[in-house]
């Protein structure tokens, strides 16, 4: 059995290996060449998964070793009996803390008391379930917007996106649908964006183009917006005007964790070990951490406190930094740099992995660091 695996997936040679005769691929240049003679399919976002990709071959499995669908034509697959699986909530947790990490960098530089605040939550699966729950925990008003949960009867309380744009802070964690009743491209748009106040705090780890990139620079010229963009309209390029004028921007990296990512390999390799009738029986290993018990740190506010505890364990300014290092680069060369970032991400470790020694003072924290997976021990 021949398996084509994009080579950025983590953990490919070990977990796969073992199944057939694998091949590492670029999933950006994968091509139906490339795939000839293959049996199994395996890849991440950027991979358009399609007619075009697999006429002619004898793909038998896809998987995506990522949450979102969009990048596959699961009509085609299901036309041609070919077996799909995906990764759907391996780096929800990794991209609840990209989130929280990002809000309390903007809150503690723009002196923002977080408490008092609305936070409207955009797509109520893996992810904004999670993002609802650590934000009540910290006592912030809620809105929910999912119409398609809401159509099914599931969960209660969710408002229109017009009342959503009325909130302080509005996050997206929706799929990317192109048409049809839930259609989220261009879901923000020169029609909408006028109706989010001046210096609410924006927030899009889902798809690049849910945001319409070239209407929320025109209103950012027009009003102040605090943009937090880890994804961009026409990855791997990126509007550097709206990147200048990002409080804080990343390659796509949100849900890069090394624990999400182990995860999204584990998820697609239990799958294909499914398909095949065969007993899984890789586990990865992941690397003993030398430092997890962290004393909390000391500040003016919680945002500020916080994020100093935050940024010790992920540092979200690097990965803003790195980015804006694109703007050395020509045009041509940008591209490539930005997939470079995704390639050679840092190891970052989620929050479950560390120990907070919290003092009577803060006390009043632990429930909602408790919801961020910290572990607690009072002092």
């Amino acid at each position: 059995m021949k398996l084509i695996v994009d080579e950025n997936i983590a953990y490919a040679v070990e977990a796969f290996s073992q199944l057939g005769n694998l091949k590492l691929v670029n999933g950006r240049s994968i091509s139906n060449y490339d795939i000839m003679g293959a049996d199994v399919l395996i890849v991440r976002s950027i991979t358009r998964v399609d007619e075009k990709l697999l006429a002619g071959s004898k793909v038998q499995f896809v998987g995506t070793a990522t949450i979102g669908t969009d990048h596959i034509d699961l009509d085609y697959l299901l036309k041609h009996n070919i077996k799909f699986a995906d990764a759907k909530g391996c780096n929800a947790d990794s991209v609840a803390e990209y989130v929280f990490t990002a809000l309390l960098k903007v809150a503690s530089e723009n002196k923002i008391t977080l408490i008092d605040k609305t936070i409207g939550v955009v797509g109520i699966g893996n992810i904004g379930s999670r993002v609802i729950r650590i934000a009540q925990s910290l006592g912030m008003n809620v809105l929910k917007n999912d119409p398609p949960l809401e159509r099914a009867g599931i969960g209660k309380n969710y408002v229109s996106l017009d009342e959503i744009l009325k909130a302080d802070i509005i996050t997206f964690h929706i799929p990317l649908n192109n048409d049809g009743i839930d259609k989220s491209y261009h879901l923000l748009n020169d029609n909408n964006l006028n109706r989010i106040k001046e210096k609410s705090i924006i927030i899009n780890t889902s798809r690049g183009p849910v945001i319409d990139n070239k209407a929320l620079l025109e209103e950012t010229n027009k009003k102040i917006f605090l943009l937090v963009l880890d994804v961009w309209e026409e990855e791997p390029l990126v509007n550097l005007n709206l990147l200048n004028a990002a409080k804080i921007g990343s390659a796509h990296i949100a849900g890069y964790s090394f624990e999400g990512k182990v995860n999204g390999t584990k998820i697609i390799y239990n799958a294909l070990c499914d398909y095949l009738k065969v007993k899984p029986d890789w586990m990865p290993d992941l690397s003993v951490i030398d430092k997890t018990e962290l004393a909390f740190p000391e500040g003016k506010s919680d945002e500020e406190k916080l994020y100093k505890l935050f940024s010790s364990i992920y540092s979200i300014e690097d990965d803003d930094s790195r980015l804006r290092n694109i703007l050395s680069y020509s045009t041509e060369e940008q591209g490539a740099y930005f997939d470079k970032l995704r390639k050679t991400y840092p190891i970052r470790r989620e929050f479950s992995n560390f120990t907070i020694l919290l003092s009577e003072r803060d006390k009043h924290l632990k429930q909602f660091l408790e919801s961020l997976r910290f572990k607690i021990k009072l002092i």
